[in-house]
């Protein structure tokens, strides 16, 4: 009898581990500007503390975005900040997303 309990917790756990992998294929990724190394803020703005630089190459998620300071980059000039991480923002106007506009509901 037991031995059926590992059997299912295993069944259990596998499938757990097929819907986080199934939530993370169906996150979408944005190229960052080419030849750019992107500053990560901690809040949508300039003002915000530097948290790191994003390498040049690199794709990012968008879970939400927000209203924050206006800046000019390879997209165009914009005021929409872009969470790509937990407490971590870039300017959409360096990232790829194919709009001027908002692409991901609203921080917050």
């Amino acid at each position: 009898m037991s031995v059926d309990r590992v059997t299912e917790a295993a069944s259990d756990e596998d499938s757990r581990d097929g819907v986080a992998a199934q939530a993370a294929a169906a996150v979408r990724t944005y190229a960052v500007a080419p030849g750019v190394r992107l500053n990560v803020r901690s809040g949508p703005g300039t003002h915000y503390n530097l948290v790191r630089v994003l390498p040049e190459g690199v794709r990012v998620p968008i879970y939400c975005q927000a209203p924050g300071t206006s800046v000019s980059g390879p997209y165009g000039t914009t005021n929409i900040w872009d969470l790509i991480d937990n407490g971590e923002y870039v300017s959409d106007a360096f990232v790829h997303t194919g709009s001027d506009g908002y692409i991901a509901a609203r921080c917050g």
